[in-house]
């Protein structure tokens, strides 16, 4: 291949590249009809790259000089702003300010997309695929896209006037096939093709020193490294998206993450929070401890700019030192942070959504973060890139915009599943969130029961225990499905007098479902699940086996004849006599204990 055998945009891409200081990406190639495969393969992903990202490599190189640059300077992002405590809704009691937010979100369920950003696999869990596929519970072994899908038909079930509710999927070049695989081999889990989009997110060239230059990592091989998950934003303004489901009447899109089985508790009162409040942007947070682990929301004033966003833990104490608080991040007299704790869970207004990915191109707050040879700060250890995260969104707002938090209870709201059993062990051992599959299972249920004992059932929790060294409450375990519930009003509806204890598992997948005098206890299980337009009336006290934790073995754990979504709990449920009723038929239907 020679400079002749060259097509236009071959030549026009070279150029514009050694125009922008990249000589050496071309300097030595070999002369022509040595390795021609190898030099229209490097060509072709250049162009993709330049392609990808809004305003081309040019573009990117531009922006990476610019940010280095301020990086060798050590220019401090938040420099002169003072933090505040930002502007919060605090919704940590179930009370009658939680049921008007959620009454209001309920309403705008016709008026919601839903966002997932999932580009990562599991392999920090010790799980070989995508996390989207790991069960949030086996006690029916129901992957998270599935309860996420579940939530949404839920949403769809309870419109006056029903609409699919566009559901958004950020994958990555790891996460992208075996996604769609997912989606393809189990129906969609039942919603139609058309109301899902996938939006795949691109690697970027990881740059080698402060002139900006891309790195190879041998001739002919680009290296290429994750921007972050900031991409999202970009990616509903590269594919027109936005601005297509604002046309269609979409008024918000909710983000959340991957693998938080508890995020829809909180999606009802926040949507009706932002709703209500005029939000354009809405953190969904939780109290932390102070020096804990997790960004902090606070607002940020210096003269006439004021920020509402997140601040990463090991720089929000210097921060507060330097400003307001000699003391650093110190509690008040509940023990938390006067700065919540981010979990990246956005309520955002589509129509100054919209509009500010037109002004941004959808490019989002970069960020680079080089680790530098020696204090002249002239070269790098490794190959950096530029970085953007999608909270940073509220950095391109102006004074118009309205930024809120809204604090939920940390297990109703939120559990990360991202640690190894090893792992989550070691965080225990420290008094720190051993998030993991075990503990974020646990959690599911916990969130189970405090949805339950809202309605006034009397709960008592059964005795935690240590899984390899990782906590687990083993009851009762509570899994109303979104189906039967989405608000605590339409929960409290369906039950009364009713007790559960133990380790005790109580199932009900359906929308008319209620329970009278119904009391759960020991190991008994009872299982309801009903289709659209069967009445069912569950009444008395219910006694079997039900289901019983079993720990595996040393072998097993070892095995891969165990499911890896098992292995990387230390458990299995074994159902040992559970009472199940599936109605699937329109119909009223009366269970008793003897039925």
């Amino acid at each position: 291949m020679d400079k002749e055998s060259l097509n236009a945009s071959d030549r026009k891409l070279i150029a514009k590249l050694v125009d922008a200081g990249q000589q050496h990406l071309f300097a030595d190639w070999d002369a022509p009809g040595t390795a021609d495969e190898a030099k229209a393969a490097f060509l072709a992903l250049l162009k993709k790259t330049d392609k990808s990202y809004p305003g081309g490599l040019a573009g990117y190189i531009s922006n990476a000089r610019k940010l280095l640059a301020e990086a060798k300077r050590g220019e401090n992002p938040f420099e002169g702003f003072v933090p505040h405590h930002p502007n919060t809704i605090d919704l940590t009691a179930f009370d009658a300010t939680y049921d008007h937010y959620e009454a209001l979100g309920q309403k705008q369920f016709d008026k919601v997309g839903i966002v997932l950003v999932a580009g990562g696999l599991g392999e920090r869990l010790g799980y070989n695929g995508i996390k989207l596929d790991i069960p949030v519970e086996v006690v029916e072994t129901t992957p998270y896209i599935a309860h996420y899908a579940a939530c949404l038909k839920a949403m769809e079930a309870r419109m006056e006037s029903p609409r699919p509710v566009p559901f958004i999927i950020m994958v990555s070049q790891d996460t992208s096939a075996k996604t769609l695989q997912t989606l393809e081999s189990n129906n969609y889990f039942g919603l139609r093709k058309e109301q899902v989009h996938i939006l795949k997110q691109e690697l970027v060239p990881a740059i080698s020193d402060n002139d900006g230059s891309l790195a190879l990592k041998e001739k002919y091989e680009l290296i290429l490294k994750p921007h972050g998950h900031g991409d999202i934003h970009m990616l509903f303004h590269t594919s027109g998206l936005a601005a297509k489901l604002e046309k269609e009447g979409i008024e918000h899109l909710l983000f959340i993450q991957d693998t938080n089985g508890q995020v829809f508790n909180a999606i009802p009162a926040a949507l009706g929070v932002s709703v209500e409040k005029g939000y354009d942007f809405n953190s969904i947070a939780v109290n932390r401890i102070p020096g804990e682990a997790v960004g902090g929301l606070a607002k940020l004033v210096r003269e006439e700019r004021e920020l509402t966003l997140n601040v990463e833990y090991n720089q929000l104490d210097p921060m507060l030192r330097a400003t307001v608080s000699p003391e650093g991040d110190v509690p008040n007299d509940q023990g938390f942070s006067m700065f919540p704790g981010n979990i990246n869970v956005l309520v955002i207004r589509m129509a100054s959504y919209v509009r500010i990915l037109e002004q941004s191109q959808g490019i989002i707050a970069e960020f680079v973060n080089p680790k530098y040879d020696d204090e002249s700060k002239t070269s790098f250890k490794k190959p950096t890139r530029l970085e953007t995260m999608m909270q940073d969104l509220p950095k391109l707002f102006g004074p118009d915009e309205k930024v809120g938090v809204t604090i939920f209870d940390r297990r109703w709201s939120f559990s990360a599943n991202k640690n190894n059993m090893t792992d989550a062990a070691a965080k225990h051992a420290v008094d720190s969130p051993p998030e993991s599959a075990a503990t974020a299972e646990s959690d599911f249920y916990l969130a189970g029961r405090m949805r339950l004992a809202a309605t006034g059932t009397k709960v008592d929790e059964a005795a935690e225990e240590l899984i390899l060294g990782v906590p687990l409450t083993p009851g009762p375990k509570v899994l109303l499905r979104p189906s039967f519930a989405m608000t605590l009003a339409e929960s409290r509806e369906k039950f009364s007098g009713c007790s559960i204890s133990g380790e005790a598992t109580l199932v009900l997948d359906g929308k008319d479902i209620s329970l009278e005098e119904v009391e759960l206890s020991g190991h008994s299980a009872l299982i309801v699940k009903a289709c659209d337009g069967a009445k069912v009336t569950v009444k008395g006290a219910f006694e079997n086996e039900g289901f019983e934790l079993v720990k595996l073995t040393a072998e097993e754990l070892a095995s891969d004849s165990v499911p890896e979504y098992l292995r990387i709990r230390g458990y299995r449920f074994k159902n040992r006599g559970a009472a199940t009723y599936e109605f699937d038929q329109p119909g009223k239907y009366v269970v008793g204990a003897s039925s």
